[in-house]
């Protein structure tokens, strides 16, 4: 197991723990997201980038990631915006991260500074109007300094997305929106650093990662009743020998 694997194990160890503590139960939308965020915390970002969780009831993942690196964020349901210990924006009404990211993206353009602006976005959250709306924006004034991730389990709240509203194909709507596009493992760090390292110019870029909801967990993997539910005393006890 690579340095980067291990510490992605460690992440989902974290998030179980933070779940039980602070009763809350959305670890399977948390778990999806793990590797993205070890890439991005751990090789990408820099000091003059921003992330962004616009799926915010993912947040136990952010949250995990942010302690590792000596922050201290409050930890809710959903993120409050509190830069100093990492959070840039409050999201949780799903649609709202992208269109922030956008503008911050914009802004920095228009005033030539520098960094890049990561945002993290669920598949089901791509129902949301505002998501092709600032897309169209992004592309339109050619944001290659706005990188747009998706966190793509094919999962939603209630059920599979196909089921629910179907998306049908993810880079190809992006791609008609004029985003330079790439799929990715969304479980393979290594993949997802080189993705998020290939930069993008005169578009912004659109990295589709298939994920599985509740990696990690083969009770909870691809199930979609563990979107928003803690473990019971047995399954808890399963958890904890394959997260060992």
């Amino acid at each position: 197991m690579s340095d980067l694997d291990n510490q992605a194990r460690k992440i989902r160890k974290a998030i179980l723990k933070l779940a039980l503590k602070y009763n809350l139960p959305h670890i399977a939308p948390a778990f999806s997201t793990v590797e993205i965020l070890v890439a991005l915390y751990e090789e990408v970002l820099d000091k003059n980038d921003k992330f962004i969780l616009s799926k915010g009831h993912g947040s136990l993942g952010l949250y995990a990631v942010l302690r590792q690196k000596g922050l201290n964020p409050t930890i809710s349901g959903h993120p409050d915006i509190e830069c100093a210990q990492g959070i840039e924006c409050t999201t949780g009404s799903l649609g709202h991260g992208l269109p922030i990211a956008a503008g911050i993206a914009l802004a920095r353009k228009l005033k030539a500074k520098q960094g890049n602006i990561y945002v993290l976005i669920s598949d089901g959250e791509c129902n949301e109007g505002t998501i092709r709306e600032s897309t169209l924006i992004a592309a339109h004034h050619k944001l290659d300094n706005l990188t747009i991730i998706v966190d793509h389990n094919k999962l939603q709240a209630l059920g599979r997305i196909e089921e629910i509203l179907s998306l049908e194909s993810l880079s190809k709507k992006f791609a008609a929106f004029n985003c330079r596009i790439q799929e990715v493992d969304g479980h393979c760090v290594t993949d997802i650093i080189s993705a998020l390292q290939d930069k993008s110019r005169g578009q912004p870029r659109v990295i589709v990662a298939h994920t599985i909801k509740g990696k990690g967990l083969s009770f909870m993997e691809n199930d979609p009743k563990w979107h928003n539910r803690l473990p019971n005393p047995e399954e808890l006890k399963i958890a904890e020998q394959e997260l060992a």
